[in-house]
């Protein structure tokens, strides 16, 4: 991110929801204070890439940022890193290379168990973190928000199926830098009315006071309310409450709550320090990271590129969706998106 020195962290925005929502504004707003166009922005399909709308889901996000952050004239990578072992693997190369190269990365609803399975230890994660280390700012929302912890909430798992109360392992986002936190977005969620207690991200007090239970009482757990992001700048070392709502800090026995643009030390929520940025990240991705994408190319995309979009939107008319979804890798990993639209596939450079 231009706001941000060679080897200094991103901003991180954690959204308790509302990531398409005008009260997010404020949150993309502070992302991209500093920063000059073309902004590159990668959004990673992953937490959602179970569902067979993860490429519309993501779509949705991308249509929101080209409108919100016009003035920088973003360049949108959609990343279909959906399920390992699959043609959109993360761990696949060419599948995630737009985000050696970003400005800001987002990750959105879904699962949070589903993506920390698919993420952790991948690739296409070591890239983003080596991205981010490098001045990237990343974005996550509802279930992403949950994966970055150092345990995640299976909330489908426990709300949808009726698993006993537990937590799983996340991907610990802060944990190089000292800071083991846990966080949980929806907190003031009330759409189960008076029915039904769908507070602290869907458990209710009741059953979020038991799981609390479950964790060491040195454990930092963050909830946000909905339409309120926490963002955090690590080089800056604190912490401010954007959006409509507030957050909640539980920490050795103790509650905090911060209200909208307040703002904190990271070392309220435990033992912060700065790392040397290439921490943990293989030589060979850290390396990677430091890449520019080539502007000088020209914007109209070579035949061979219409080609594959010609035949997959002839398999996508005969309902040939694992075609479709082949050839839509294909245009990818050769450095282009295609986006589907009432009037017709559209075209942009920004895929590898």
């Amino acid at each position: 991110m231009p706001n941000a020195t060679p080897h200094q962290p991103g901003m991180i925005a954690l959204l308790g929801s509302g990531e398409t929502a005008p009260s997010s504004g404020v949150v993309y707003d502070r992302l991209t204070r500093h920063a000059e166009p073309p902004l590159q922005v990668a959004v990673l399909e992953t937490p959602a890439g179970f569902q067979p709308n993860s490429e519309s889901v993501a779509a949705k996000v991308a249509d929101f940022l080209r409108v919100r952050l016009q003035s920088l004239r973003p360049d949108i990578a959609l990343v279909p890193a959906r399920a390992r072992g699959t043609a959109f693997s993360p761990d696949d190369p060419a599948i995630s290379a737009a985000l050696l190269h970003s400005d800001m990365i987002f990750l959105g609803p879904g699962s949070p168990t589903y993506a920390v399975r698919q993420l952790a230890g991948s690739l296409a994660w070591q890239r983003l973190q080596a991205r981010h280390r490098r001045g990237a700012a990343l974005v996550t929302a509802s279930a992403a928000t949950i994966a970055m912890g150092r345990l995640a909430l299976p909330v489908y798992e426990i709300y949808k199926v009726g698993a006993d109360l537990h937590w799983q392992p996340g991907l610990d986002l802060l944990g190089p830098y000292g800071l083991s936190l846990i966080f949980l977005p929806h907190w003031n969620n009330s759409d189960g009315g008076t029915e039904l207690d769908t507070s602290c991200c869907f458990m209710g007090r009741a059953r979020s006071t038991q799981l609390l239970a479950l964790l060491p009482p040195e454990q930092t757990v963050i909830g946000i309310d909905e339409h309120t992001g926490l963002v955090l700048d690590l080089g800056a070392g604190h912490a401010q409450v954007l959006g409509r709502g507030g957050v909640t800090v539980m920490r050795g026995g103790e509650t905090r709550s911060y209200a909208r643009r307040e703002q904190f030390a990271l070392t309220d929520l435990g033992p912060f320090q700065m790392i040397d940025p290439a921490q943990g990240i293989p030589p060979a991705v850290w390396a990677a990271s430091a890449s520019q994408p080539d502007r000088s190319s020209s914007s109209s995309p070579p035949a061979a590129i219409m080609a594959w979009v010609e035949q997959r939107e002839i398999a996508r008319a005969q309902r040939d969706w694992a075609a479709a979804d082949r050839l839509r890798a294909h245009i990818v990993a050769a450095g282009w998106q295609v986006r589907d639209t009432p009037d017709g596939p559209v075209i942009d450079p920004g895929g590898a």
